[in-house]
């Protein structure tokens, strides 16, 4: 009996996967519970001992010492605590092994009944230190049942839950499908420790990168940033500190067998691997992907850049719906204005105009007509001081862009100069050219005009013998 005892704790402690110890600890509990009720007052202290070796039932009591017992529930002789212990007194409190007999039916329905509640304690309290250390981390699952906000998934020893907000768009799921969830949160209630896990979550893509790429595991190559719009497109930022090593090639595979697992792990989510750098220019640049960026314009004050982009790349760099911009901008953490190539440099070649109007009204305020800045294909005027002939050069007009410097060529113009006929310089002409090309002329004439009677001279000819053959 007492060795079937034993059996049925070794076997329930592997059935709710509980150290054997909690269980024992749990039945000595239940049956305090069911000998106070059955065997001892309801305030008397009670303990219940099990013997690990053999499977014996203790209980011991806490009984008063008295001189005569009228109680034996309660009470105890002065002679039967001495010989328990020898320096007893009467008034003390002594604990006394009082084992009953045998429990009654209802004794053993409660025994029941606390043994199970204190068990799912003991479980509950297993499962949340096992799956508290787990938050942030990737844990595979099947899907068990489908409700109508949410999704349970069963991980084993506790049942997740996937809410709709974190489930993604374009993913339709059925029962018994499995699938790789990021644990987001573990919290204790009433009813057992609950489990929120993501499909939408941007740490799920990052989770997936170290399982799928060794050289990201072991930190050789970092993920510094990841912008994700779960179901449609992801971006990852991606930086080394190992020099000879290419972070995207070793992100993306041997012809892409990597990147390509994630995707189809994701159920087909477009991901761009770009190069992480330091320069937010660069970086703005290469998160931007695939567009091609002709320069880069920072505000640091306002965290605002602006993009010049070729104007055939215009719809590339912002994307459908503008989902690439969007992307680049929670990647880089800029606010991010494109703009066309040809539009920038109309409002850059606006600029100066506006700002040498200024320094010709500054210039005519203060009387100095000597000097002047021309603009555009105005010629510059000439200064009475200087000499005719030489050449004046415009200030050189720079915009320094950051990423590219657009420069703005150097007009040369010469002064104006007094005017002068070609007949004043070179002197009157000859007239023996113009003589010798009339004779020219007229014998090419008389050429022409002889050319011209042969050929109308053999065309009657050939009509005429047509004549006499019919």
């Amino acid at each position: 009996m007492k060795s079937e005892f034993l059996l049925a704790i070794t076997q329930l402690s592997a059935e709710k996967n509980l150290p054997k110890e909690v269980v024992i600890s749990a039945v000595e509990s239940a049956l305090v519970s069911a000998y106070r009720k059955d065997s001892f007052t309801p305030n008397q202290t009670i303990d219940v001992k099990i013997n690990r070796s053999t499977g014996r039932v203790e209980v011991w009591a806490e009984k008063t010492v008295v001189q005569k017992s009228a109680d034996t529930r309660q009470e105890i002789s002065l002679a039967e605590a001495r010989r328990i212990k020898a320096d007893a007194q009467l008034g003390e409190l002594v604990m006394v092994e009082s084992t009953p007999q045998n429990a009654g039916r209802i004794a053993a329905q409660t025994a029941k009944q606390v043994i199970l509640q204190r068990l799912h304690e003991a479980e509950h309290s297993a499962i949340f230190e096992e799956y508290a250390g787990k938050s942030g981390d990737i844990v595979s699952g099947v899907i068990q049942r489908l409700e109508p906000r949410q999704v349970m998934i069963d991980l084993g020893r506790v049942e997740a839950v996937l809410p709709s907000n974190e489930q993604m768009p374009n993913e339709r799921y059925r029962v018994g499908q499995r699938l790789k969830v990021y644990m987001v949160d573990v919290a204790k209630t009433p009813r057992g420790p609950r489990v929120i896990v993501s499909r939408s979550h941007p740490d799920l893509l990052k989770r997936l990168f170290e399982l799928e790429v060794p050289e990201v595991s072991n930190g050789t190559v970092e993920i510094k940033v990841v912008a994700r719009e779960a179901g449609y497109r992801s971006k990852v930022a991606v930086a080394t500190h190992q020099q000879g090593i290419d972070p995207v090639g070793c992100c993306v595979g041997l012809r892409g067998i990597r990147i390509q697992n994630i995707v189809s792990e994701l159920s087909g989510e477009k991901i761009d691997v770009v190069l992480w750098n330091p320069d937010p220019s660069i970086f703005i640049a290469s998160a931007l992907s695939p567009a091609q960026i002709v320069a880069v314009e920072l505000n640091k004050t306002e965290g605002h850049a602006t993009v010049i982009v070729p104007d055939r790349q215009l719809s590339l760099a912002i994307g459908k719906e503008g989902q690439n911009a969007r992307l680049a901008a929670k990647l880089s953490n800029w606010r991010i204005d494109i703009k066309p190539a040809s539009v920038y440099e109309a409002e850059k070649a606006a600029q100066p105009v506006i700002a040498v109007e200024e320094t010709k009204e500054e210039l005519s305020e203060e009387k100095e007509p000597s000097t002047r800045v021309s603009v555009g294909n105005e010629a510059p005027a000439a200064v009475e001081e200087e000499e005719a002939g030489e050449e004046k050069t415009e200030p050189v007009l720079e915009e320094t862009v950051v990423g590219r410097p657009v420069n703005f060529e150097t007009k040369t113009a010469q002064t104006k100069t007094e005017l002068r006929f070609a007949e004043d310089i070179l002197g009157p002409k000859s007239s023996q050219p113009d003589n010798k090309a009339k004779k020219k002329k007229k014998g090419q004439g008389k050429k022409e005009e002889e050319t011209v009677k042969v050929r109308k001279t053999r065309r009657q000819e050939f009509v005429v013998e047509d004549e006499e053959e019919y």
